[in-house]
């Protein structure tokens, strides 16, 4: 018929080595795991792109939910994959328009509760006594250092320099986005910095917080799994703070940038300073936080009713 002959399959593992060249580790380790499920479902079958319909993406989504207990977002984020192939297939012509099966396949989605730490419990978040110079105190410190210096990501944390640190400011290009910020630290994250200098250890390569490993150089896929090991560490121990401190809340170390970005908005920064401090590519993606704000606003009104 004089079309391409490359299989779903086939396509599926040149973008899994591609993103891998790219040193997209992220997305490939995603990518991988991905795949990995649908070749169980398969028994490792060669899958043509004719073999994928509506109904197969029906079976698979009831194997996801069914068999191996995935959430509805978890299914969405795993069918989204297929749906970027399919839909790059259209555009490289490998495929028809009409034989995408997600033309008539929508994917779903539920909201997920945004945790976020009030003033009260932030405060008391800080306040709470551990041992001075420990990890689960490091962890706190970088935790709370998000919330008042524009709420970094821990992947941004975690690589930060005292050669990215001028005394006021510090200045980084995000390891998610690749985006450049500069941040004007408030005392208390100055307080923070703080407890971190010391002459010998203040080289400008030097890591600010002592997560990872100053003498040593990190190729990509080194510096990916050693942020994914230090990430889960981090949130581990924020957890026993939490319990600690009685909060009974379920919070990661990205609860710090909610934590930053409504404490920013009722502070009255405008919410184009907040999304772009945030590093957000579209100002769309602040407007929850906003929304958020004005859900309080609205609550707080409820006094007039008691």
């Amino acid at each position: 018929m004089g079309k391409n002959t490359l299989t779903f399959s086939d396509y599926a593992n040149e973008y899994l080595n591609r993103v891998y060249k790219e040193k997209r580790m992220g997305t490939h380790d995603k990518v991988k795991a991905v795949l990995s499920k649908l070749n169980t479902y398969t028994n490792n079958a060669t899958l043509n792109f004719g073999d994928i319909d509506v109904q197969v993406l029906k079976k698979y989504e009831a194997y996801l939910k069914e068999d191996l207990g995935n959430g509805i977002n978890t299914v969405h984020s795993n069918l989204k994959i297929f749906r970027k192939l399919f839909n790059d297939a259209v555009r490289e012509e490998i495929i028809d328009f009409q034989n995408n099966p997600f033309n008539k396949y929508k994917l779903k989605t539920e909201k997920v509760k945004m945790e976020y730490l009030t003033e009260d419990e932030l405060k008391l978040f800080e306040d709470i006594i551990l041992d001075n110079g420990s990890m689960l105190d490091h962890h706190r410190n970088a935790y709370v250092f998000s919330c008042y210096a524009g709420g970094i990501r821990i992947s941004d944390i975690l690589q930060l320099k005292w050669k990215d640190f001028d005394g006021t400011n510090i200045t980084i290009e995000m390891y998610k986005t690749k985006e450049m910020v500069s941040v004007k630290l408030p005392n208390k994250a100055l307080e923070i910095i703080s407890k971190y200098k010391t002459i010998d250890l203040m080289e400008s390569e030097n890591y600010i917080f002592p997560f990872l490993d100053s003498t040593r150089e990190y190729d990509e896929e080194q510096l990916y799994k050693a942020i994914s090991s230090r990430t889960a560490y981090a949130n581990k121990d924020l957890g026993k703070i939490v319990k600690k401190t009685e909060l009974g809340k379920d919070i990661s170390y990205h609860s710090s940038r909610h934590t930053w970005a409504t404490r920013a908005l009722r502070k009255g920064m405008r919410i184009e300073y907040v999304s772009k401090l945030l590093g957000h590519s579209s100002i769309k993606t602040t407007q929850i936080y906003a929304k958020i704000v004005n859900a309080e606003l609205d609550k707080a009104m409820d006094v007039f009713n008691d």
